[in-house]
């Protein structure tokens, strides 16, 4: 049976991924503040979850026509290596920046000169670590066909990003399918789910009259 977006909401809800603090708001490694926070590597200890991740990352990727499966560092890495695995395809993964050291590298792995690459992602917030690794791809010479992600915020900022650059990307669950089966199970009431929609309207905003940056 094929993974929803409902079937992935409960796997992150059931692995404590995501987290929801509209009243006290998280702080992201750019100074925003959120009303959630999304931490997939924890789905990792979750075997049944996993496999079924992966085998709806792999059927999709499969429709791509890959010869190389990619992963965006760090936390893309693992959910690569299992999707390559399972298509029997070579993988690399992406750094942020060129090591900056011995080869210097910042794609890892095989040369994707000449490859037709699927990018994995286990997370999309604005997009713009994604198009790095992506640009880092293009740049070695691979062909980038999408980005793939077990999930995203909706932010319209990605949405743009990844317009801007021509490049698809596509996510297996679905912000507003977690909003609601966070409210269906009373993780958040009226005022959490306004919350969520404002910031999602405008996170800059939202994240400055919630003292952050």
């Amino acid at each position: 049976m094929a993974l929803t977006p409902r079937d992935l909401a409960a796997c992150l809800l059931d692995a404590g991924a995501v987290r929801l603090q509209p009243q006290d708001p998280f702080t992201w490694a750019s100074g925003l503040k959120s009303p959630i926070y999304c931490d997939n590597r924890q789905l990792l200890g979750f075997p049944e979850a996993r496999g079924q991740i992966v085998a709806a990352l792999a059927a999709r990727a499969m429709t791509l026509g890959p010869t190389l499966i990619t992963g965006a560092a760090t936390a893309g890495v693992p959910w690569a290596a299992m999707v390559a695995d399972r298509l029997g395809l070579p993988m690399a993964y992406v750094r942020p920046t060129p090591k900056n050291h011995g080869m210097g590298r910042q794609v890892e792995g095989p040369l994707a000169k000449g490859h037709r690459a699927v990018l994995i992602e286990d997370l999309i917030s604005t997009g713009m670590s994604s198009l790095k690794c992506a640009d880092a791809l293009k740049a070695e010479g691979a062909e980038v066909s999408a980005v793939l992600a077990l999930f995203s915020y909706g932010l319209p900022q990605a949405e743009q990003a990844f317009a801007s650059a021509r490049i698809p990307f596509e996510v297996l669950g679905s912000f507003q399918v977690l909003s609601e089966e966070a409210e269906h199970r009373g993780l958040l009431d009226a005022a959490g789910l306004a919350a969520l929609k404002a910031w999602r309207t405008d996170t800059v905003a939202w994240s400055r009259a919630h003292g952050g940056a």
